[in-house]
């Protein structure tokens, strides 16, 4: 697994990323009470606008971290967006991501870089 600065963390599974937020993120946000995903077959280039999450809190947009066609989104976490907070590194993943590129995610950094990022 990797992680951004941005508080996303990428999962590659045979080739296909899969994109959801820490809970790191999902702590500091709140309570989310809305979810936007976008549509599959989407092409998005590496901090795209991908996502809308609307917390208790504040809003916030998730960025598309490499460049790639959206190929799966969670239809779970927008019919109950709280599980974004019950379990935001598992379950409640946001979209899937077939890379253009696979090489981008190499430069992003590994669990011991970012729990000394939140440190």
């Amino acid at each position: 697994m990797k992680y951004t600065e941005e508080h996303e963390w990428l999962e590659d599974a045979d080739g296909i990323v899969t994109v959801g937020i820490t809970a790191h993120a999902a702590e500091q946000l709140g309570d989310i009470v809305f979810v936007e995903l976008p549509e599959v077959g989407t092409e998005v280039t590496k901090d795209d606008e991908v996502v809308v999450i609307e917390s208790v809190k504040a809003a916030s947009d998730i960025l598309a971290p490499i460049d790639g066609e959206i190929v799966e989104v969670n239809e779970a976490i927008v019919e109950d967006p709280a599980k974004v907070n019950e379990d935001p590194e598992g379950a409640a993943w946001f979209f899937k991501v077939k890379p253009a590129e696979p090489g981008q995610m190499d430069d992003y950094l590994d669990e011991a870089a970012y729990k000394a990022f939140i440190g």
